[in-house]
């Protein structure tokens, strides 16, 4: 009211001329059409129009920290090989909170008891389950911010938002850290049959083109039921859980651990890695304030936990504020640094002269590494300690199910609960086995076959 009142004598100049009622009546009703609307209907690609009921979710959504999903990319690299994938975690985050609210309402028809603070609760939890992620997603995880999971950041920022929120997700973080009576609400979050995995295995299969990861989520949705206090899928659902799996394990050989996008994400790390042993000791690279932080601090959960302070306010929020463009901007300018490994390592990113990559069953023997390390050092005339930077060899896995205590329940027509792989006709052990496969990566230059 005090506003209203000032913005009426700015509009008289003097503040000495009166309004008739009438005048009044539209002046106030003109400042409370301004009150936000935020009933939103959001158009989704994948899923189509997505309602925004809550005042809570909207109100998160607009928060900066969930904005900033807006500027990682689900997929990280996977954009050098599948040019489509350039969709981004804020999009997958609203797609979860549609699957969320599918779910929730399904099983309130089934006659499964969650409250309305509830549904409130568990949709901010899924809506914030990606919150913590840093720049490229995993890649900030095994470089500059080595041993922080973006899960324990996704945490602390939930419990920043909640202090800002007077409290209201308390009981989202409960959920979120299993901490909730209801294990079913925790399982809808972080299972092996989770809206997470739901949508982004639809979203991934649009966005890249790779068809084999299409599943029917809304059949999956439709199938779901609590015993026990337990999620289990109805049995007649079980063909769409075995399809399930199998597009999982598809999706994860042909574009998660696609051999051209792995050679792009370990180039990245190996960048970022470069960018932070050079700022440790002393050279000034050039930088975004936020990325600098982590590159020239050994950062850690405790001091992010603390909020302790850089850039003048706490190092959570300098997190925050930490995006792709952060990386892709310096990684370009890297390219014409003074120390010749980062400017080799930037140039062959931005450029996309990607490392030569050998993917097998076995692990490459010792004489096989010698030959490569014998080419890079006559080539790039690097000692050993820097070897790392131009041979990377490890391992990867896959295994779309792991059974044990987080398991896919199936619930018979006779009532009785079994695992899905004694639920199936057909053979699920291969999906439960894990694969594993060995790979090199060097410099194309050295032609080594």
């Amino acid at each position: 009211m005090v506003f209203r009142n000032v913005f009426v004598q700015m509009q008289l100049g003097t503040g000495t001329k009166s309004f008739s009622i009438f005048e009044a009546y539209f002046i106030h009703e003109y400042f409370s059409s301004l009150k936000i609307n935020k009933k939103k209907i959001i158009n989704d690609p994948v899923f189509g129009f997505i309602t925004i009921q809550s005042e809570l979710i909207f109100d998160l959504i607009e928060h900066p920290y969930f904005q900033r999903l807006r500027r990682i990319k689900q997929l990280g690299l996977s954009c050098i090989v599948f040019p489509g994938a350039n969709h981004t975690r804020f999009e997958h985050a609203i797609g979860a909170v549609f699957l969320m609210r599918s779910a929730i309402n399904d099983l309130r028809i089934k006659g499964v008891d969650v409250s309305e603070e509830e549904a409130e609760a568990v949709t901010v939890a899924i809506l914030l389950h990606d919150v913590g992620h840093g720049p490229f997603s995993h890649a900030l995880e095994y470089s500059i911010v080595e041993g922080l999971v973006h899960e324990d950041i996704s945490v602390l920022l939930m419990e920043d938002l909640n202090r800002q929120f007077d409290g209201r997700l308390s009981m989202a973080i409960r959920i979120f850290k299993n901490e909730y009576p209801k294990r079913f609400l925790h399982q809808l979050v972080a299972s092996q049959l989770d809206v997470d995995r739901l949508d982004y295995l639809r979203r991934d299969s649009f966005f890249t083109g790779v068809i084999e990861g299409v599943i029917g989520s809304d059949r999956i949705i439709r199938m779901l039921n609590v015993r026990n206090d337990e999620l289990v899928v109805e049995a007649k659902g079980i063909y769409s859980i075995e399809k399930f799996l199998i597009a999982r394990r598809l999706m994860y050989w042909q574009v998660y651990l696609h051999k051209t996008v792995l050679s792009a994400e370990f180039l990245l790390v190996n960048v970022l890695k470069r960018a932070k042993e050079l700022s440790l000791s002393g050279v000034r690279l050039f930088a975004t304030p936020a990325l600098s932080v982590f590159l020239e601090n050994k950062v850690t959960l405790e001091q992010l936990r603390e909020g302790e302070n850089f850039l003048g306010r706490p190092l959570l929020s300098v997190f925050a504020s930490l995006e792709d463009d952060d990386v892709i901007a310096s990684i370009k300018q890297w390219q014409y640094e003074k120390d010749p490994i980062l400017a080799y390592l930037s140039s062959c990113l931005i450029n996309r002269r990607l490392y030569r990559i050998k993917l097998q069953d076995k692990e490459f023997t010792d004489s096989e590494l010698t030959v490569i390390r014998k080419g890079i050092s006559a080539r790039f005339q690097v000692d050993d300690s820097e070897m790392g930077y131009f041979l990377v060899h490890d391992s990867i896995t896959n295994n779309a199910y792991a059974a044990g205590d987080n398991r896919i329940n199936i619930l018979q027509k006779d009532g009785k609960i079994c695992e899905i792989n004694e639920a199936s006709d057909i053979n699920l052990s291969g999906l439960a086995h894990t694969v594993r496969k060995y790979f090199v990566c060097y410099p194309k230059e050295l032609d080594i076959r």
